[in-house]
């Protein structure tokens, strides 16, 4: 007998820029057709957002010139996975 148990992640892109300021950036691209939950990390700092179907976000700066692409850690996964991201409802 074989068990196959397969886990399949969401698909999204990272982009990268500098600003006009010097300022790196990072903007999160969700190329699936359900909801996404993402967070940005800089600096110990970390942004928690929703990205619904096909969105991109905001783009995220860091706050000094020093840093580069590198210096981010992004991260998403399904939102029916993670409940607890879920937008409450009144």
């Amino acid at each position: 007998m074989f068990s196959i148990s397969v886990m399949a992640l969401p698909n999204y892109s990272v982009k990268n820029k500098r600003n006009a300021q010097n300022l790196a950036e990072v903007q999160i691209i969700n190329k699936t057709v359900r909801s996404l939950v993402c967070y940005v990390a800089i600096d110990g700092q970390k942004i928690f957002f929703l990205l619904k179907s096909y969105e991109q976000s905001t783009w995220y700066k860091a706050t000094h010139p020093g840093f580069n692409y590198s210096h981010f850690s992004t991260w998403c996964d399904y939102l029916y996975m993670h409940p607890e991201y879920a937008p409450k409802k009144n």
